[in-house]
């Protein structure tokens, strides 16, 4: 991410902190947005020029927009007003507001750990992976599929969020869209969020022993989302973002394995 897209990007999630009326409605525009300037390069393109001014980008924003609700305009005319390093990354900001917007909207449900929750269903089903990361079939029917599977099981805001990020996944993997949206999600908390790989299933005080231990680590709340793989054999491997606390008995017979053979 470049330095422009980063200052941007902070930029526009101050404008929706302040904003006012954001509801799922205009989280659910600006998902239609994000999808609308993926599918039009030309639009996104002018929208991330640099050479056009702050006042023509919001004019452009306005025409072509026209329809959404004064809130979702007002927010993509903050999104265009920045700076950003490419297209794309205009293109994913959009994407991240509708994601926040989501949430903001949602507020008391765990809409982080529901999107892991269905990150997993995805993950163990190769059939339904494919079904929504192909490139081919409707965009829309995809978003049908994952709102039919989540029915009364998920909060309107995860979704929301899972059946619009699917429907555009832009060479991403329905996992890896999944993931981003739950991190967005738990940062627009003021949390950071562990995957915890374990051989048995943690009781409820390990895992709120591990979520204050790592959340001392880190200086902020953290979601401890749990999963269960038999070779990891004993101990627990952790990932939050790019860090990764591996205390596997897996990881140090290996580890000794290698130190033997070399």
């Amino acid at each position: 991410m470049g330095s422009a897209t980063t200052q941007a990007l902070t930029a526009s999630n101050a404008a929706l902190d302040a904003a006012s009326g954001v509801d799922l409605g205009v989280a659910g525009e600006l998902f239609a947005a994000a999808r609308a300037l993926a599918d039009t390069s030309a639009l996104s393109g002018a929208l991330a020029d640099w050479g056009a001014s702050p006042e023509a980008r919001a004019k452009v924003v306005a025409d072509v927009f026209a329809p959404l609700q004064s809130a979702t305009r007002s927010l993509l005319q903050a999104v265009v007003s920045q700076r950003w390093s490419s297209a794309d990354d205009l293109v994913d900001a959009v994407e991240e507001l509708a994601v926040r917007a989501a949430a903001g909207a949602d507020a008391s449900s765990d809409v982080e750990g529901e999107l892991f929750q269905f990150g997993r269903v995805v993950a163990s089903d190769p059939r339904l992976e494919l079904a929504l990361g192909s490139r081919l079939g409707d965009a829309s029917e995809k978003g049908r599929l994952v709102e039919s599977l989540l029915g009364s099981r998920a909060s309107a805001a995860a979704t929301l969020i899972a059946s619009s990020v699917v429907q555009r996944p832009r060479e991403r993997r329905v996992r890896e869209l999944l993931a981003r949206a739950e991190r967005i999600v738990a940062a627009s908390r003021g949390r950071k969020v562990a995957r915890v790989t374990s051989a048995v299933p943690l009781s409820s005080a390990q895992t709120d022993r591990l979520a204050k231990l790592l959340a001392a680590k880190y200086d902020s709340e953290v979601s401890v989302n749990t999963v269960i793989d038999r070779d990891v054999v004993g101990g627990v491997r952790v990932q939050i973002a790019d860090d990764v606390i591996d205390a596997s008995v897996a990881t140090r017979l290996n580890d000794l394995r290698q130190r033997l053979a070399g």
